[in-house]
C-alpha cells in the first residue's frame, strides 16, 4: 500500500503565535496544511498571513468549545465534558456560520476537522459530513490514532475517540495522543505507523500568549517540525509527504 503523510497544524487563528508557528513549520519544515478557527480571536490576522503562503493548504477547525459562538456571541462550554453535559442546542447553525465565514475569505478550503475532535461524535460527524458535501469540502479528518507513549488517562481518551468508526477521508492519524508535546524523537517513532493516507496532527506555535492551561510546548514542537532529520526519515522510509487531497 502507498504510504502518504499529511502534516496538519491545528488551531490557526486562536492566537497570532499559533498562526506564526504553522507558517514557520510549513516554510522551513514538514507541515503541509493548517486548520483555521473561524471564531478565534486572531482569525483576521491568520487570514491575512495565510494569503502569503498559498502552498499551505487551509482547512476549517470547527469549534464548539472554548470560544464564543458566532451565531449568539455567547461563551461555549470550556471542554468536551462540559459540552456533553450542556443543554443540547442544534449545532448546525453555528457550524454553518463558521464554514461560511472561512469560505467568505476567498481562501481555498481543502479540509475540515474539529477542535478537541468533537466532530468525531457520531451526531456531529453526520452533520459535518453533510455540510462538507454541501460546501464541496473534500476531506474530513477521522481520528484513528496509532503510536505515541502517553499517560494512561490520555491514552484511554484517545482510544475511546478512535472507536467511533466514522467514515472520514484518511486511514489513520498519528500525534493526536501527543498533542502539544511532540518532539523530534517522538515524531520519528510515529513515522513507523504511517500506512495508507495518514495525518500527523500537530500544534506548532511561536510566542503564544493565550491558553496557558493547555500546557502545550508550542515552540519545541515548531523546532521539531523544522528539524531536517524528519524530512530525511520520511524520504528514507518511502513515505510521500502530501497536502490534503
Amino acid at each position: 500500500m502507498t504510504r502518504r503523510l499529511i502534516v496538519t497544524a491545528d488551531d490557526v487563528g486562536l492566537d497570532p503565535g499559533m498562526t506564526a508557528g504553522a507558517i514557520e513549520a510549513h516554510r522551513n519544515g514538514i507541515v503541509t496544511a493548517c486548520s483555521i478557527v473561524a471564531n478565534g480571536v486572531a482569525f483576521d490576522d491568520a487570514v491575512a498571513r495565510l494569503r502569503d503562503v498559498p502552498a499551505l493548504n487551509v482547512g476549517i477547525h470547527l469549534a464548539l468549545v472554548e470560544e464564543r459562538a458566532l451565531t449568539t456571541g455567547e461563551p461555549m462550554p470550556r471542554d468536551y465534558i462540559r459540552f456533553l453535559l450542556a443543554r443540547k442546542r442544534d449545532p448546525e447553525p453555528e457550524l454553518r456560520a463558521q464554514i461560511e465565514k472561512v469560505l467568505a475569505t476567498g481562501l481555498r478550503i481543502t479540509h475540515v476537522n474539529g477542535h478537541q475532535h468533537l466532530h468525531m461524535l457520531p451526531r456531529i460527524f453526520a452533520l459535518v459530513e453533510r455540510l462538507a458535501i454541501e460546501y464541496d469540502i473534500p476531506y474530513i479528518r477521522t481520528v484513528r490514532d496509532f503510536g505515541g507513549r502517553v499517560p494512561l488517562p490520555r491514552r484511554l481518551a484517545i482510544k475511546a475517540l478512535s472507536r467511533f468508526r466514522n467514515r472520514g477521508t484518511n486511514d489513520r492519524t498519528i500525534g493526536v495522543a501527543n498533542a502539544g508535546h511532540l518532539d523530534t524523537g517522538t515524531i520519528l517513532e510515529l513515522l513507523d505507523y504511517v500506512d495508507g493516507l495518514t495525518e500527523l496532527v500537530t500544534h506548532p506555535g511561536l510566542g503564544v500568549t493565550r491558553y496557558p492551561h493547555w500546557r502545550y510546548e508550542w515552540e519545541r514542537e515548531t523546532r521539531a517540525l523544522c528539524d531536517p532529520r524528519l524530512r530525511e526519515a520520511i524520504e528514507a522510509k518511502g513515505i510521500e509527504l502530501v497536502a490534503h487531497i
